[in-house]
């Protein structure tokens, strides 16, 4: 694994690809990291630079405090890329990531480097908000919660002690989530494609149509069987989805 040299904090570069036209960058989901994205990079090398965002207190970074504000975790990222701005850039953000990239891609935009193409996987649009309070649980509740989205590795999952020692990074994360409130502003004007699990109890259909709101470029909504991390079991379609709307950027 390599890292640009000033950006090392932040980024995460599992499979190089200098050469590569385009970059994408990776937003993990609430309590996630940078790994989750190693076999994205892999196989999009060398057509695309796939770079992962491996965000405060967790792995690596564990002794570092913790961001819970979804738009300041946005214009932290957004300082770090403003050194990667050798090539065009698209984002994808799965679950929390995806409302990450959002608030990422206005800062891109207003700074007059807008993304070529923004991916949102398992969310719902900025404007489809929903009263949740899951970091408020207590830690036997929290456990739950991320074993009933069956997103985390099963070994992980049956490992009561790694479980608890990842549950303040997870805590943290759905609390940014959770009280995030978007305000109404000008949309993004760059492409946007969806992507949804049809049962995914976090994000309906209906709501994550709703991100064609909030953009005035082309927008594509692709529905593919399964839950919440619906892309682990169809990464094969997901990849081909990113590839062909790269091709076109």
């Amino acid at each position: 694994m390599t890292t640009h040299a000033t950006t090392s904090t932040w980024v995460r570069t599992y499979a190089p690809a200098p050469a590569a036209p385009v970059r994408l960058v990776c937003l993990p989901h609430a309590g996630g990291s940078a790994s989750f994205w190693l076999p994205v990079a892999k196989a999009l090398s060398p057509q695309t630079d796939v770079v992962a965002i491996q965000y405060p207190g967790r792995q690596d970074r564990r002794h570092e405090p913790f961001v819970d504000n979804l738009p300041e975790l946005a214009l932290r990222i957004h300082e770090v890329l403003g050194e990667l701005d050798d090539r065009p850039t698209a984002l994808l953000g799965h679950s929390m990531g995806a409302t990450v990239a959002f608030e990422l891609a206005l800062l891109m935009e207003a700074a007059g480097r807008p993304p070529a193409h923004v991916f949102v996987s398992g969310r719902r649009a900025p404007s489809a908000a929903r009263h949740e309070t899951v970091h408020q649980r207590d830690d036997d509740g929290l456990l739950a919660e991320v074993r009933s989205l069956a997103g985390t590795d099963a070994r992980l999952l049956q490992d009561e002690e790694l479980m608890r020692m990842a549950l303040p990074a997870v805590r943290n994360d759905y609390k940014a989530a959770e009280t995030y409130r978007w305000t109404s502003g000008e949309p993004l004007n760059c492409p946007v494609t969806a992507l949804i699990g049809d049962s995914d109890p976090k994000a309906h259909i209906p709501e994550v149509e709703a991100w064609a709101t909030h953009t005035t470029g082309p927008f594509a909504m692709e529905v593919m069987s399964g839950g919440h991390f619906f892309l682990l079991d169809h990464s094969a379609r997901v990849l081909d989805v990113i590839r062909t709307a790269l091709a076109k950027s």
